[in-house]
């Protein structure tokens, strides 16, 4: 009698575990982690590669672009960026009649993606490798894996054609920026007179937005050296806030840095501090907000791509206005009209002032995570941590575009009209990402 026990035993294991294991690896396979993960991984290559913020902000985009179109099946509810973004043409459909992990090919398009747009392509290629051993080791079918994978490289190879058509291998051609010789234009700023980042940058193509005119901010102060000037005056508030900083204001200035490329001096020895970009502090602030909101792995992919989307055409924007007006930095004014001794607190970013990225970039960003996520989000923003710059608390979004907008002038990078105004073109943008950008029916 004990043998029949036993073998009705083992039968109803024999049936039991396999639907047990189907169920754990579709669990374990939708975790959102695995895709906070893969941007994590994104942004610590970026780090390490330095890219300059506008760079980053393109590798965002298309990374998380493709890592939503591959998610956005797994939910009826979601559609995709066809037909929206500029010149992105309906992408290939999963196959109906075969099974799909959406999670696994929303990671995998992400990662083919992100390895055709950095230098240290090992080390996202290590890391994709890894990542796909985890879903494997989940239990998953081997018929589904592989139906998953090639998915992910169809939304992958569609994603790399279309960005390769946006201009930006024709702007690695042209001209560099010619330094002015007048008074008014952008100088190269110590301590390494860098040459201009990305002078061509507006000439890329939009993703949602009309045009990089399209918000257009008014016209910096008019530049003048007459001490009763406004520009003057301007000039002067930079130096004497820069001269009587409270820790506090030290602190925000430090805490919203976000330089990728800080050159250091110490007697002839020269070397490089990299941080994250203002693009990559967002996109953290995403990660946060993402996993303290609970979100699962279709709307993470969804907050990843319209913050990116918007950080995009954030920079097309910013960095149209500043080769347009080609501002002086308040550095440069100050030293050659105020005082020669005077040093900003922050480094100085090797590209002209107006306007504030900073600003248009945390003014967007804002609007579109309060439209995802609320407009009294509270949150305790640990991005800077592993750049031993400790927590600060925010109560909203826009309470944290405020300061990071705000730090600029702190940090004696911005005159205040670039700030203001940089916040207004910001806003703008970012409330017509936020009306016209659609992912849900």
């Amino acid at each position: 009698m004990k043998n029949y026990s036993l073998l009705f035993v083992g039968f109803l294991l024999s049936v039991s575990l396999p639907s047990i294991a189907n169920h754990d690896w579709k669990k374990l396979s939708e975790n959102p982690e695995y895709l906070h993960r893969s941007i994590k991984q994104v942004t610590d290559v970026i780090v390490h590669d330095i890219y300059s913020p506008p760079v980053a902000s393109r590798i965002y985009a298309y990374v998380t672009i493709a890592g939503y179109e591959a998610a956005y099946h797994s939910n009826k509810e979601y559609i995709s960026f066809a037909g929206q973004l500029h010149n992105l043409n309906a992408l290939p459909q999963p196959d109906l009649t075969k099974q799909y992990s959406y999670s696994l090919a929303s990671v995998n398009a992400l990662l083919l993606v992100a390895k055709t747009m950095i230098i240290s392509e090992e080390k996202i290629a290590a890391f994709h490798n890894n990542i796909l051993q985890e879903f494997k080791n989940s239990g998953m079918p081997a018929e589904i894996f592989d139906n998953s994978i090639a998915y992910g490289k169809q939304i992958a190879d569609h994603i790399i054609a279309w960005a390769a058509k946006d201009n930006y291998k024709q702007t690695r051609s042209l001209s560099k920026y010619p330094v002015a010789s007048d008074a008014a234009s952008w100088k190269p700023t110590p301590p390494s007179y860098m040459k201009a980042v990305e002078p061509h940058w507006g000439e890329l193509r939009t993703f949602l937005i009309d045009s990089a005119q399209q918000f257009k901010p008014l016209p910096p102060t008019t530049f003048s050296t007459d001490t009763t000037s406004l520009f003057y005056k301007e000039a002067k508030e930079v130096q004497n806030i820069g001269m009587s900083l409270t820790p506090e204001q030290i602190e925000i200035a430090n805490f919203w840095d976000c330089n990728p490329f800080k050159m250091n001096i110490n007697g002839h020895v020269m070397y490089a501090t990299k941080k994250i970009s203002p693009g990559g502090h967002w996109i953290n602030i995403t990660r946060l907000a993402c996993k303290k909101s609970g979100a699962g792995f279709v709307q993470s992919a969804e907050a990843y791509a319209c913050l990116s989307i918007t950080l995009a055409d954030c920079f097309i924007s910013c960095w149209d206005e500043k080769y347009r007006s080609k501002s002086i930095r308040p550095e440069t004014y100050i030293n050659q009209y105020i005082s020669q001794t005077w040093m900003p607190l922050l480094q100085t970013p090797p590209f002209p002032e107006y306007t504030s990225g900073h600003s248009v970039v945390s003014a967007a960003s804002a609007v579109v995570l309060s439209k995802l996520f609320g407009n009294d989000f509270a949150y305790a923003d640990s991005t800077e941590v592993e750049f031993k710059i400790p927590v600060r608390q925010f109560h909203s979004f826009q309470q944290a575009a405020q300061e990071a907008a705000i730090s600029r002038f702190y940090g004696g990078i911005h005159y205040m009209p670039s700030i203001t105004n940089g916040l207004l073109e910001g806003n703008k943008l970012g409330v017509f990402i936020v009306q016209n950008l659609r992912t849900r029916k």
